[in-house]
This record gives structure tokens, C-alpha cells and sequence, in this order.
């Protein structure tokens, strides 16, 4: 929600608020003797009603709203919540009571606290009473403005989501790959035609996997890993040097689920920007699998100079990439790209779901 809806929402609280206070001063006005001087106008008796009605309910009203929703309610601390409720809305009557004694010290407020306890408890209890009902008003209006926040949030998440099917979908027929992979198939199928077959069976399994298994928002972890490591394999074809990529996956890949093609387009980046196919370990990609967390790390040790500004390969930019992260993790993911000298690396660490 924007800055100037949420001001525009407090505004329209207290101003409603405020002419609740004018109308039940209005009713006393009419039910007095209208003989008598007219005390409901003095200045002393505004005064009183900002202590009395408008402080109180600020202290509570904010209170609630800034520091207990978002540190005792959105973690469903529910007892601490009670707690805390009550003692800020003491605080606040403590210190309305406070105020109007200061007032009839210094004779600047009317003499409500003139006869000390008797009237100092009851006042400070209905001002408690008025912190604790304004500050469950703060309260359903934090959490409305932060439900509609989640609705924008999975709105801007699914249209993401839309754009980045469709850069998906110009990867999956990328014909530059296709036709290089189909290429060094056929020629393989003269030499080994067993092996041929086995990468023919790869290459169905990747594109069965881009046109159905993608389009769920989590898949097994399995999964994932299984293209990755098809991919890698195909890519291999058109290389002599076996050592030339290194996949390395430590921990255990089975019970757990991530979001589908979070990994390849680095991937396909560090295949697509590598200047020397001769070398071992050109390409190192690494996958440490913890209970709760899998962070990936990808090392092209032998890139062009143009790579760290060269959009990611099969049409997905850094900036679309980096935004999908953030939309489908928010904080709970970390990415760092870096490029010293001819190395790049890509180092990526997000949660896992059960």
C-alpha cells in the first residue's frame, strides 16, 4: 500500500476520532444548564479533553500499532500481546493522569484532580480504557494494511511469475541449443549410437521437464537437480575434455522442494560467457545442501570481460532474476555476483520447503 493511502488512512482515523470527542462534548453540553457559564468553551476545558481523550489514545493507538503487531502478533505471541496491551494502555492513563495533575498544579487545566485519589483513579482508568480501545483500533489497521500489502505483494509475485514463463518458454526453444545439442546427437549416433540414444533420452527428459514440470510453483528438489545435471551432461557432448565442467552436490537432495528453474539461467550463463573449453575445472558449480537452506555457487573461471554487464542467457536479465528472488524469498535469500579478472561466480543461498 502507498505512503500517502496509509497518511491518508490515519488522517481520516483522528479526524473521525475527533468528532466522536466534539459530538459526546456537544451531548453534555445539551443535557447542562445552559444558565451556567459556559464551561464546555473555556480554554481549560479543551485543554483538559486533549489530555484526557486525545493523548491517551495517541500513546495507545501507536503503540500497538508500531511495536506490539509486529512484535508480539505477526510471531503469534498471543499471551505476550495480552500483556503487553494492558500495561501500555496503564502507561498511557498513568501518564494522562500525570498531565492533568501538572495542569491543576500550575492552575492551567480545570480542578478535576482537586480531592487527589478520589477522582485521580477513576480518570486514570478511563483513560487507560480509551488507550486500550484505540490502540486495538491501531491494531486492525496495522493488520488490514499489511493483508493488503500481501494481496499487492502476491499479485506483483504471480505477474513475475507470467513474465518470467515467457522468458522460460523462448529458452525452452532456444534454437541455438537445441540445434547444436540435436547436431552433436545425429553425429553421434555414427560413432555410439548406445550413447547417442542415452543423450537423445536426456535431452526428452529436459524438455518434459521445461513444458510441465515448471509451470507448479514448488517441484522436488530431485527434480531440479536431475535438469541440472542433464543439462550439464548435453552441454558436455561438444566438449573433448571430460573435466572440463564439475558438479559437486553435498547433503541430501530427497524431502525437500524449491521453486522450479532458480538455478539454470547462472548456469546456462557461465556455459554461454566460457572462453576456453580446453582447461579443467573451466566450470565448477557447487550445490551444499542443508537442513533448512541449499547454497549454490557457480565459478566460470575463464569468462569474456563483457560478461558482468551481459544479460543472463535464454532471455532472462540480471535484474528479472534478481527481482523474481526477491519476490519469491524476500530477505530469506542472498545473492552475490562478482567478477575478479577472468572469474566469475555466482554465489546463491535460499530456504528450503519441506
Amino acid at each position: 500500500m502507498k505512503k500517502s493511502v496509509i497518511v491518508l488512512l490515519h488522517i481520516g482515523y483522528w479526524k473521525l476520532y475527533l468528532l466522536l470527542i466534539c459530538l459526546v462534548v456537544a451531548c453534555m453540553h445539551i443535557g447542562s444548564n445552559f444558565s451556567t457559564q459556559p464551561a464546555f468553551t473555556s480554554n481549560k476545558f479543551i485543554l483538559f479533553m486533549v489530555v484526557f481523550a486525545v493523548v491517551p489514545a495517541v500513546i495507545g493507538f501507536y503503540a500497538y500499532y508500531s511495536i506490539l503487531f509486529a512484535k508480539y502478533l505477526t510471531r503469534k505471541k498471543i499471551a505476550w500481546l495480552f500483556i503487553s496491551a494492558l500495561l501500555v494502555a496503564k502507561f498511557a492513563g498513568l501518564f494522562g493522569a500525570f498531565l492533568l495533575t501538572m495542569m491543576y498544579k500550575y492552575k492551567i487545566g480545570p480542578g478535576i484532580m482537586h480531592d487527589g485519589f478520589t477522582s485521580a483513579i477513576p480518570i486514570t482508568i478511563i483513560m487507560a480504557f480509551i488507550a486500550l480501545l484505540n490502540g486495538v483500533v491501531g491494531l486492525v489497521m496495522k493488520g488490514f494494511i499489511t493483508w493488503y500489502g500481501d494481496i499487492k505483494l502476491k499479485e506483483d509475485l504471480n505477474k513475475k511469475n507470467y513474465e518470467t514463463e515467457l522468458a522460460l518458454v523462448k529458452s525452452q526453444i532456444d534454437p541455438h541449443f537445441l540445434f547444436n545439442t540435436i547436431n552433436n546427437i545425429d553425429v553421434l549416433i555414427q560413432i555410439d549410437a548406445v550413447k547417442a540414444s542415452a543423450y537423445l533420452n536426456k535431452l526428452s527428459g529436459m524438455m518434459r521437464f521445461m513444458l510441465y514440470q515448471t509451470k507448479t510453483e514448488k517441484i522436488p528438489l530431485q527434480q531440479e537437480m536431475a535438469y541440472i545435471q542433464q543439462y550439464v551432461e548435453l552441454q558436455q557432448i561438444r566438449v573433448a575434455n571430460a573435466n572440463f565442467v564439475q558438479v559437486q552436490v553435498h547433503g541430501n537432495v530427497t524431502n525437500a522442494t524449491v521453486h522450479p528453474m532458480v538455478f539454470i539461467p547462472f548456469i546456462e550463463n557461465a556455459f554461454k560467457h566460457n572462453t576456453d573449453n580446453e582447461s579443467n575445472n573451466a566450470i565448477n558449480i557447487q550445490f551444499t545442501i542443508q537442513p533448512q537452506h541449499i547454497a549454490f555457487t557457480c565459478t566460470n573461471a575463464s569468462t569474456s570481460k563483457t560478461t558482468a554487464t551481459t544479460p543472463i542467457a535464454s532471455g532472462l536479465g540480471n535484474e528479472l532474476i534478481q527481482k523474481r528472488l526477491t519476490l519469491l524469498y524476500g530477505k530469506a535469500h542472498t545473492l552475490h555476483i562478482q567478477q575478479q579478472g577472468g572469474t566469475y561466480q555466482v554465489q546463491l543461498t535460499i530456504p528450503l520447503y519441506a
